[in-house]
C-alpha cells in the first residue's frame, strides 16, 4: 500500500510533467520571459525545479544527478526525462522513508543534521512554489498554464 506522502510526490510528478509538457511549444521569447515576484525566467526556473529535485534525490539515495542547473537549458524534453526519473525515485523513497531518520553530512565544510521529514517537505513545497512562478508567467503572456491542483491530479 503508498503512503500518504508517496501519494504527494505522485501529485509532485504529474506537476512536473505538466508544466514542462505547457512549456514545450514556447518561443524563446517566452522562455526567457520573467515578471516581478518571480525567481527567474520560466527557462531557468524550470532548470531550477529540475536540478533542486535531483540534489533531493542525491541527498536521500546518494544518487548522482544527472542534470545540473549550471550545465544551462537541456530542453522540455529532457527536462521531462529528469523529471520522471527525479520524480519516480521520489516516490520511492518516500513509499520507504523512515520519518524518525536524521540526515547528516557536511556542506561547504559545515557539518548538518536534518530530520528526513524536513527535506521531503522541503521538496514539495519547493516545486510547488516555482510552478506556481511559472504559472504566473505564463498568465502574464497570455498562455493559460496548467491546472497544478489536487482536485485536477485526482480527477
Amino acid at each position: 500500500m503508498a503512503s500518504i506522502l508517496a501519494k504527494c510526490f505522485e501529485h509532485n510528478l504529474w506537476a512536473n510533467l505538466r508544466v514542462c509538457d505547457a512549456c514545450a511549444g514556447l518561443t524563446e521569447a517566452q522562455l526567457d520571459a520573467t515578471v516581478l515576484g518571480t525567481a527567474d525566467s520560466i527557462r531557468r526556473t524550470l532548470m531550477h525545479i529540475a536540478g533542486a529535485e535531483q540534489r533531493y534525490v542525491e541527498r536521500l539515495s546518494g544518487r548522482a544527478p544527472t542534470i545540473y542547473e549550471r550545465d544551462g537549458w537541456v530542453g522540455t524534453a529532457a527536462l521531462r526525462v529528469a523529471f520522471d526519473e527525479s520524480g519516480k525515485a521520489l516516490i520511492d523513497l518516500a513509499g520507504r522513508a523512515d520519518p524518525d531518520e536524521v540526515l547528516r553530512g557536511e556542506r561547504q565544510g559545515t557539518a548538518y543534521a536534518i530530520p528526513v521529514a524536513v527535506l521531503y517537505v522541503q521538496a514539495i513545497n519547493h516545486a510547488t512554489e516555482h510552478r506556481s512562478q511559472v504559472a504566473t508567467i505564463l498568465t502574464q503572456q497570455g498562455v493559460e498554464p496548467p491546472d497544478f491542483s489536487g482536485w485536477a491530479w485526482g480527477g
